[in-house]
């Protein structure tokens, strides 16, 4: 066997050295870009070695400071963990080479050049480190932790440039996150008011032996802490207002990952601490009804960036519906959708701030004819696009495949109405995106959108190859997962396998002790 446990703290350790070192580089961006792809690029590889060593040998586990589990913070690596590290970590690395490529411009157009650029590469690095806290957490107040990291690092991306909209958003998310906050800590104050213990290996054990009505509140609250997070109907009419506002690399990164670590930690509490399923059905009812909700938003957009917004609540629903089946391939499909969709939302992004520097403009009745003005523009726009909407063979009709044959083995009428919905929301999400196409792609040409010049003096210039050259890496990823299907879904089986065993996991962090 392999203890290769000294690596688990490094995914959140290497980007806060990071973020040190770019700080203390403010005003010298070429240490600050260095820096920040040298950072990332080892996590990357970090992970990839604890995913191959938990698959190999069963989860990594970390003891912080020598602590017992009972005393102290635990880190444990496992095959979700990993996987969602190095998803993430990829997603990053796209967003970060993405601003890169804009240069200094790309985030202080509205303050004459003034704004605090920066701070752009410390703060990205603490987000990351926040997401990598979130994932290899071995405890609820780590989790938290790992929350108001993101949130404090979300702030300032949201608002870099000061504008007024940009502020308001800014408010407006915060006050959502600390909502979110605020129920999750009352929920973890309840949790080990009850149990004495906030290590999720021990909560394990100890919350079956707590009064039903004890474990369905504190259920109650972690499931709607989560949500929030995670923008799930009702609680997600806070995101389409505040992502579009975003420098666009800065939406990509928020759209792709920050909810996905609600996700996250649905799965994670749901198959550990919670694993008879007592509130599946309303976390089906609240998946179909995320799905419809969202999907009828974004067909009423004319706003490309919105209409991306509102596919993604659409699509949080999917995960939701995995989660709540708590089967082996609900589950197993449930992750495989997380990291298509995670790659996916941040490349449309990604894709919708090229066509703003073409364009102008992201408003679909302003544009026309894009496909004529930069072919490589609509490729771009056109095999993601695709491939959120479902369309065979992209990853994104694989996942939702499993999905809905996890909803028919379910075979509830309840978990058939949820597949139902789920066909919908494929066809209207269609629907969504070849209306976009449409719009911006094809039809008249708008003045000044010749290729001669729309921003900053030339279309060569407006899609530079810094620009290009992530945007098209992100889509080769998305083409990958498609590729490697099969054997990515046999790495998520396990991964599902080991959610539903427990045993490896509490084995793993409490020795033999642990199995149940």
């Amino acid at each position: 066997m392999n203890d290769l446990s000294w690596l688990v703290p490094m995914p959140v350790v290497l980007p806060l050295l990071g973020a040190g070192v770019t700080l203390a580089a403010a005003g010298r961006t070429r240490v600050q870009r260095l820096t920040s792809m040298s950072v990332l690029t080892a996590v990357l590889v970090t992970a990839g070695v604890l995913l191959w060593a938990a698959d190999q040998d069963g989860p990594q586990v970390m003891q912080v400071g020598g602590w017992a589990p009972t005393e102290g913070i635990v880190l444990v690596v496992d095959r979700l963990s990993a996987l969602m590290v190095i998803i993430s970590v990829i997603c990053t690395m796209g967003v970060l080479r993405y601003s890169i490529g804009q240069g200094r411009s790309s985030f202080d157009e509205e303050s004459d050049g003034h704004a605090p650029l920066p701070i752009f590469h410390p703060t990205l690095l603490v987000l990351s480190a926040g997401v990598s806290t979130t994932f290899i957490s071995g405890d609820l107040f780590h989790i938290y932790v790992g929350f108001e990291m993101l949130l404090a690092a979300s702030f300032v991306l949201l608002t870099l440039g000061g504008t007024g909209p940009r502020v308001s958003a800014g408010v407006t998310y915060v006050f959502v996150s600390l909502l979110s906050s605020m129920v999750f800590l009352i929920a973890l104050a309840m949790t080990y008011a009850a149990t004495g213990t906030v290590n999720l290996a021990l909560l394990a054990e100890r919350v079956p032996d707590l009064p039903q009505n004890t474990q369905v509140v504190i259920h109650l609250l972690l499931i709607l802490g989560f949500c929030i997070k995670a923008a799930v109907f009702p609680m997600s009419g806070w995101l389409p207002d505040s992502y579009p506002t975003a420098p666009a690399p800065v939406t990509a990164v928020f759209a792709g990952l920050l909810t996905k670590v609600g996700i996250y930690a649905l799965i994670r509490t749901q198959t550990l601490l919670f694993p008879n399923g007592d509130l599946n059905d309303l976390l089906l009812w609240a998946a179909l009804l995320t799905m419809i909700v969202g999907i009828l938003g974004a067909v009423a957009q004319d706003d490309i960036k919105r209409m991306l917004s509102f596919t993604l609540v659409s699509h949080i629903g999917y995960l939701l519906f995995g989660i709540a089946l708590g089967s082996q391939v609900g589950l197993s499909s449930a992750i495989f959708y997380v990291m298509h969709h995670i790659i996916i939302q941040t490349t449309l992004f990604l894709v919708t701030g090229l066509i703003e520097r073409v364009g102008g403009s992201t408003a679909a009745s302003k544009l026309g004819g894009l496909a004529r003005v930069s072919p490589l523009l609509a490729v771009l726009f056109f095999v993601p696009a695709m491939n959120l909407a479902g369309i065979p063979p992209f990853s994104g009709f694989i996942g939702k495949v499993g999905l809905m044959q996890a909803g028919a083995a379910d075979g509830s009428w309840l978990a058939l109405l949820v597949v139902a919905g789920s066909v919908l929301t494929s066809l209207l999400t269609l629907y969504a995106v070849v209306r976009v196409w449409g719009r911006a792609f094809w039809g008249a040409t708008p003045e000044g959108l010749s290729g001669s010049g729309p921003l900053r003096g030339g279309h060569a210039q407006a899609l530079g190859t810094g620009l290009v050259l992530p945007t098209a890496s992100l889509v080769a990823v998305s083409l990958g997962l498609t590729v490697v299907a099969g054997p990515l879904f046999e790495v998520t089986s396990r991964a599902a396998l080991d959610l539903l065993l427990r045993a490896p996991y509490l084995t793993a962090v409490l020795g033999s002790a642990g199995g149940l």
